[in-house]
């Protein structure tokens, strides 16, 4: 008989061997909030979420670059949501050409890539140090209308190309009783 397995065993339930962090995580921060975070990549994140882990997914939101946290908040109590994010990259594109009338922007650029997923309009309002993405358009679009928020007017925006990674792990949370 040999130790060798046994010795394995023993190492490994006393935390000898560690696994690295898992890079999606999903944590209950109330019974009913979830933050989802993972580690910088410097790519962009699309946040999904569905009831059942096979889906239907729904988009929560695209986040910008840098960006390594998500807060899904007032969800249903006593309810599993499943997770996953998926990063995304794309050329900002010089092209993009705007046309106002009253409250509302229409956005038009050429498409010179043969391949992406879609186009992300993304908008920098007066005095954020960032741009935010506002609208996603399917692939082979070159327009889209959006109106203008209250003080959106002076706003910058920007389009890219939309190019997306793998798809992270599903994790799970399961909200709590409603306080």
């Amino acid at each position: 008989m040999s130790v060798k397995p046994f010795l394995a065993v023993a190492l490994l339930a006393a935390g000898c061997a560690t696994a690295p962090p898992p890079a999606f995580t999903a944590r209950l921060t109330s019974p009913t909030d979830v933050v989802l975070t993972w580690p910088d990549d410097g790519a962009g994140h699309r946040v999904e979420y569905a009831n059942d882990p096979a889906g239907p997914w729904t988009t929560l939101r695209f986040l910008p670059p840098h960006a390594t946290s998500y807060h899904h908040p007032d969800l249903i109590p006593e309810t599993p949501f499943y997770y996953r994010e998926q990063p995304f990259t794309g050329p900002v594109s010089t092209d993009l050409r705007t046309a106002v009338s009253g409250d509302t922007v229409t956005f038009t650029w050429a498409d010179r890539s043969p391949d992406e997923a879609g186009f992300l309009l993304e908008i920098r309002r007066p005095g954020a140090p960032d741009f935010d993405p506002v609208e996603v358009t399917d692939p082979d679009v070159t327009t889209c209308t959006l109106p203008l928020l209250p003080g959106e007017e002076k706003s910058a925006f920007r389009i890219r190309a939309l190019h997306f990674g793998p798809l992270s792990p599903v994790v799970h949370q399961t909200t709590g009783k409603q306080p």
